[in-house]
């Protein structure tokens, strides 16, 4: 009998309401324990990889999976890659314990927060991710800068109190951003080495005064 005959799912094909493709012995069996191996395949390889290098096909390979168990789970590469780099839905309530606390150590704080996020192996996955495949996809770009400006800057921003906090909250962002691309994704050193406390230390003071301090305007 045909694969057609046997309704099993095409590659190219919409999933539409289609059972699951049968699979042959030795493939991951059980709906969500599939599922879960799919994204995490699909996470290391866009991690690995950025997007455009990275095809539905190695992400079956590496999740012991046939492609048309992905297109049937995720649809298409697009949606799946937005699965992949989902956050933890208690990431905003993380970025709004910045604001909570004196003034004057906003800026550690904000340090310690973003540091953590990439420390934390549920948000350091999806954020590096995207950090990689954000050179290589439109795509990735407008996650990335979705990400930070309405999981970053509308949640700090409006806490400020200060003049221009729009602006604030994102110089204080670029300049976390450089220092996670060099200390984690490039691995740039000495930075890559330096204990947490040390790099705390080191930035907070810059991003306490973009937060805070004085901002130079054009004469």
């Amino acid at each position: 009998m045909s694969a057609r005959a046997s309704g099993e799912v095409r590659e190219e094909g919409s999933a539409g309401t289609a059972e699951p493709p049968q699979r042959p012995s030795g493939r991951r069996r059980g709906h969500s324990g599939t599922r879960a191996a799919i994204l995490t395949a699909a996470r290391e390889q866009f991690a690995a990889t950025g997007y455009s290098a990275t095809s539905l096909r190695t992400i079956a390979a590496a999740a012991g999976v046939d492609v048309a168990l992905i297109r049937y789970f995720y649809g298409s590469k697009d949606d799946l890659f937005a699965a992949a780099v989902d956050l933890p839905p208690d990431l905003p309530q993380r970025v709004a314990t910045v604001l909570a606390g004196p003034v004057e150590g906003l800026g550690e704080r904000m340090v310690r927060t973003y540091l953590g996020l990439w420390e934390d192996p549920a948000t350091a996955a999806p954020l590096l991710t995207m950090f990689r495949s954000a050179v290589t996809t439109e795509q990735a770009a407008d996650l990335l800068r979705d990400f930070l400006s309405a999981r970053v800057l509308r949640q700090v921003a409006p806490g400020l109190g200060t003049d221009r906090p729009e602006l604030r909250a994102l110089l204080a962002s670029s300049h976390l951003l450089g220092t996670v691309v060099a200390r984690f994704v490039l691995h740039v050193e000495p930075l890559a080495s330096l204990e947490r406390d040390e790099v705390v230390a080191l930035l907070a003071p810059t991003v306490q005064h973009y937060l805070t301090g004085d901002l130079a305007r054009a004469r």
